[in-house]
């Protein structure tokens, strides 16, 4: 499915407006509406008023409790799995500041207990070493020092044992040229460190490793089973349809079968620091 950024910023109110129009079309009041669902007339009401977002069981409750026809199901999925798509444009991102991005990573990463990051093309914040964060930032239109502030303290949380972290890294993520060659063999260093966190699972993807799916496109990253947030060039989507999620999860499952995990990740990232050395 082809998702407009236009389409996503307005698609909560049009799913407001149509599951409204049913209830009144099924000569329901909010009050009897909720009962039949078991929910508080006060969340039907901020679902109608668009002050909330359903979710994919409070759909599935209320298009029963209006005995909803096959093709209105299907209209109204449509539209809940837009509605549960959201579009960050990065312009948008760097006009709040990026560290207001950095705030809501941390919220994020705090609610969330398991996390797994598909690295495609470079290191993330929570990996990277101070250089590497500047570094990563420099060609920003905007003020990064509050982003730089927020990405390096994020990375306490790699140490919460109540958290468990899998990063996957193309070999293109661990040696882009983001910094100087010392500079990224110290970087593939700490990658290195970080495979002996009891609650870190680091892997690598050579150049050459047979995949068992299709080639991956964009770096993405899973939390929990709830929420899937996807990197383009121009911002990043934000997936919480559960289906959406779980593609994403049997992508990564796909691509875990390929890393290097353990020793043998420390030796191809030992190998690689050492050409950076050479």
């Amino acid at each position: 499915m082809t998702f407009e950024p236009e389409q996503l910023d307005r698609s909560t109110q049009v799913l407001a407006a149509k599951l409204k129009e049913l209830r009144k079309g099924a000569g329901l009041s909010g009050d009897r509406l909720a009962a039949r669902c078991n929910i508080s007339q006060s969340k039907v009401s901020r679902i109608e008023n668009a002050k909330v977002r359903p979710s994919l069981v409070d759909i599935e409750q209320i298009l029963k409790a209006l005995d909803a026809s096959p093709e209105v199901v299907a209209e109204v999925a449509r539209l809940a799995r837009i509605a549960n798509t959201e579009w960050r444009n990065l312009r948008e991102l760097r006009r709040k500041g990026l560290g207001t991005r950095q705030a809501e990573l941390k919220a994020l990463e705090a609610s969330s207990t398991s996390m797994r990051y598909f690295l495609l093309s470079m290191v993330t914040g929570l990996l990277a070493t101070p250089e590497y964060v500047r570094a990563s930032l420099a060609n920003s239109p905007v003020d990064t020092s509050k982003a730089v502030a927020g990405k390096l303290e994020r990375q306490a949380i790699l140490y919460d044992q109540s958290k468990r972290f899998t990063f996957l890294l193309t070999e293109q993520a661990v040696r882009w040229p983001v910094v100087p060659p010392l500079a990224l063999a110290e970087q593939i260093d700490r990658l290195g460190s970080l495979t002996h966190l009891p609650n870190v699972h680091l892997g690598v993807i050579p150049v050459g490793s047979p995949t068992h799916t299709t080639t991956p496109m964009n770096t993405f990253t899973v939390y929990d089973s709830s929420l899937a947030t996807v990197e383009t060039i121009t911002g990043s989507l934000v997936l919480r349809d559960s289906r959406d999620v779980k593609s994403y999860l049997d992508a990564f499952a796909a691509y875990e079968e390929c890393a290097l995990f353990g020793d043998r990740a420390r030796e191809k990232l030992a190998h690689w620091a050492a050409i950076c050395r050479s």
